[in-house]
């Protein structure tokens, strides 16, 4: 029977993963590249294996003993068509299950309690546990979704840099910035952006927070904007008796500030992040394959 459990944090800008004994007991932790399944499947099933892997040598266990654990990976995607049971089929594990990062952002953040949380890093994403039943909302993904995202905020700063440099929009110091990291010229950043992923976006989110910390127009007006699409989706998931809302990810603390009143009087701290949120899961498959054996 398998005695080890792995759980895996598959961020858009690295990897996590935590190998523990069937007490729960964190033995090793292990770390590698960005595992967006959506826009790179086959570097993120490499990056997914190697953060497992660096987890096991970390506890001083063979790197090939991946093949006798279980394992519960979270990413960003899984609720996409069949990408969850793709994923299951390939990797190397003696049992996996493949979840949302809502899914393990939840269960990191609240437990098994009820209440509504948001996570916030290259991606976002929401969901909900209210009477023990979970509901999700965004995780759709750079393109049309991840809304507050670091890489949409990322984006949209270019976005409005490039309005400035067209004389469409004032400029303002970040997006002058902006611009001269590009030798001012227009066609550099697009190439950038068409040769992108989400983390590269992503990086100029502490620009955006640092701008819009100093007062820059250009700037604040973004991270309102994001902070108004927080509100809204939170919105979308409260119940009037709810009394726990939990944000998690890099970005979290950086949009407290911006939040409405009635969300700010919700915040609780979360219990843990988004990886206790998989090896707790993780430790719970391992638990339900002694159930069956027994």
């Amino acid at each position: 029977m398998t005695e080890l459990a792995i759980g895996i944090d598959g961020g858009g800008s690295s990897c996590r993963a935590a190998v523990t004994n069937a007490a729960g007991r964190i033995l090793g932790r292990g770390t590698a590249g960005p595992s967006n399944i959506l826009s790179d499947l086959d570097n993120s099933l490499i990056n997914i294996v190697a953060s497992a892997k660096n987890a096991l040598s970390d506890a001083g266990l063979s790197p090939e003993s991946v093949s006798s654990v279980a394992a519960v990976v979270g990413v960003a995607g899984a609720n996409v068509g069949d990408y969850a049971e793709r994923i299951e089929r390939v990797l190397p594990f003696a049992r996996r299950r493949v979840v949302t990062d809502a899914t393990t952002a939840l269960q990191g953040a609240l437990g098994d309690y009820d209440g509504v949380i948001g996570a916030f890093g290259t991606g976002s994403v929401y969901s909900a546990r209210r009477n023990g039943k979970i509901y999700g909302i965004g995780g759709w993904g750079f393109v049309v979704g991840d809304q507050a995202s670091g890489a949409r905020l990322g984006r949209d700063l270019l976005e409005q840099s490039l309005l400035a440099r067209d004389g469409v929009r004032p400029s303002s110091p970040v997006t002058q910035t902006v611009m001269a990291e590009y030798g001012d010229d227009p066609e550099r950043v697009v190439e950038f952006a068409h040769v992108s992923r989400p983390n590269d976006f992503a990086r100029y989110a502490p620009v955006v927070f640092e701008a819009a910390a100093k007062g820059d127009p250009v700037a604040t007006a973004i991270v309102r904007n994001a902070a108004a699409s927080i509100g809204e989706s939170l919105d979308a998931l409260l119940w009037p008796e709810c009394e726990a809302i939990c944000l998690l990810g890099g970005l979290a603390n950086a949009y407290r500030p911006w939040l409405a009143e009635r969300h700010v009087a919700l915040l609780r701290e979360p219990r843990g992040d988004v990886l206790q949120g998989a090896i707790d899961l993780a430790v719970k498959f391992l638990h339900e394959e002694g159930t069956s054996a027994a």
